[in-house]
């Protein structure tokens, strides 16, 4: 059966008229053609239904990024959308605070582990930055450990190589560690250290204690220890990573999957330590209050509990990653792996097979032959079916199974029909790792 690739005529000439209008072409990095192979993937979305996305050339594909996270329960689910039109019907933004606001407060405390308070806000880099200005507010330090991606602010970006613009003092307040290693921890805290914060989810795999021994040093340093569940908060667990590791936080950090898209992040924590954003931490917003939002995130959150998605999302993972791994085993691609949780995985290509952007791509433009969308991620929504899984399986064998015969012939930068996908912009280890020494 043939496979044709789909004509993306309108995509591209919309990508035309964004060059030099719109730096970098896009708002968000993973989105753009950086990660979609350009002349092949799709560029602009046109609208999305369920586990599927339309372009702006009409054809249609089984998506497995989900508007990079925030898509849980599927594109157009109706009891979000109808909670935001029943709100739309009253407004959107007012001049006094909306009742909403108390009610997934509350809905918040009831499902997570240890909350006590909760503040919103509008973008996971508003909560993440919020958190340590708070941590350093509570424990009178200024030195930050962080362990994953924060989002752009300063106080993280500054230790990354896209640190054009933010002063060198920044930088110096600012280290890393290495996930599953607490030595690397033990080596960066010290007496300056305000806090710890990382993704309690990476793709690779908690070790049972490493968690669990950094709630320990930050007790013995009287840092804070601080969640950033941008992606995993509503993937995991209901109740997140404390929920799902048995790990106590003092803060922990939500988005993404919170409202099933719209626009609204959450700071959840100890009583003791977000009492300070009364009056000694500033952390105020105009759209913190949004009511569509949160009208979306009460419906999405409840809809979460009441339906056990996250029970579900791990089973069709599981089968998911499963059929993907016996196909690996089965076509003998010992270059080819795969990482991380039901909920969200990854697919990593070796360079002892050849160059392992290249082989990525080919996987790529082979699945978006057969109807998927793909960057490397497979990430689940509520609206994927059993049926959607096995579709996906059979995607997965043609296009491996391609990609061994290439690899085989030393053809696969031959066979790409669109420009080599880029390195995805996530580097969460082995970088500005220890504190500068005191003199």
């Amino acid at each position: 059966m043939s496979h044709e690739l789909p004509k993306i005529a309108e995509s591209n000439a919309l990508w035309e008229r964004a060059q030099g209008l719109i730096p970098a072409g896009t708002q968000t990095l993973a989105k753009g053609p950086g990660q979609y192979s350009n002349g092949v993937a799709p560029k602009y979305a046109r609208r999305g239904q369920g586990a599927r996305l339309w372009d702006v050339d009409g054809n249609e594909f089984l998506d497995f990024n989900m508007g990079i996270g925030p898509i849980v329960l599927g594109y157009g689910h109706p009891a979000v959308d109808a909670a935001i039109q029943r709100q739309l019907a009253d407004g959107i933004t007012f001049s006094l605070m909306h009742p909403l606001e108390v009610e997934v407060a509350e809905l918040m405390r009831d499902c997570i582990p240890n909350v006590e308070s909760v503040r919103f806000s509008k973008t996971g880099c508003d909560v993440t930055s919020a958190a340590v200005r708070l941590a350093r507010a509570y424990t009178g330090r200024e030195r930050v450990l962080c362990c994953g991606y924060h989002g752009w602010h300063d106080w993280y970006i500054a230790v990354t190589d896209r640190n054009a613009g933010i002063p060198h003092s920044t930088t110096e307040l600012t280290h890393t560690f290495n996930y599953n290693d607490l030595d690397s921890v033990i080596d960066a805290i010290d007496e300056g250290t305000a806090c710890v914060i990382l993704e309690p989810f990476v793709f690779e795999r908690e070790n049972g204690s490493f968690l669990k021994g950094l709630r320990e040093i930050c007790d013995k340093h009287g840092a804070l220890l601080i969640f950033d569940e941008m992606w995993t908060g509503f993937r995991c667990a209901l109740g997140g990573a404390q929920e799902f590791f048995g790990v106590r936080a003092d803060l922990c950090l939500f988005s993404k999957a919170m409202a099933n898209g719209m626009p609204i992040a959450a700071i959840v924590g100890r009583r003791e330590v977000m009492a300070l954003f009364e009056r000694e931490v500033f952390f105020f917003t105009t759209f913190g209050g949004e009511a569509l939002s949160l009208a979306a995130a009460k419906a999405c959150i409840e809809f979460i509990r009441d339906h056990d998605v996250t029970a579900d999302l791990a089973r069709r993972g599981q089968a998911l990653l499963d059929g993907v791994n016996g196909l690996i085993r089965d076509l003998g691609l010992d270059y080819v792996t795969t990482a991380g949780y039901p909920f969200r995985t990854i697919m990593n290509f070796s360079p002892s097979a050849g160059n392992p952007l290249l082989m990525k791509t080919l996987v790529q433009q082979e699945l978006i032959r057969r109807g998927i969308l793909w960057s490397g991620t497979l990430n689940l929504c509520h609206a994927h079916t059993a049926q959607d899984v096995d579709d996906t399986v059979r995607a997965f064998a043609d296009s491996l199974a391609i990609l061994a015969e290439a690899v085989a012939a030393g053809t696969v930068a031959a066979r790409l029909q669109g420009e080599p996908l880029q390195p995805v912009f996530r580097k969460t280890s082995q970088f500005h790792v220890k504190p500068r020494v005191a003199a």
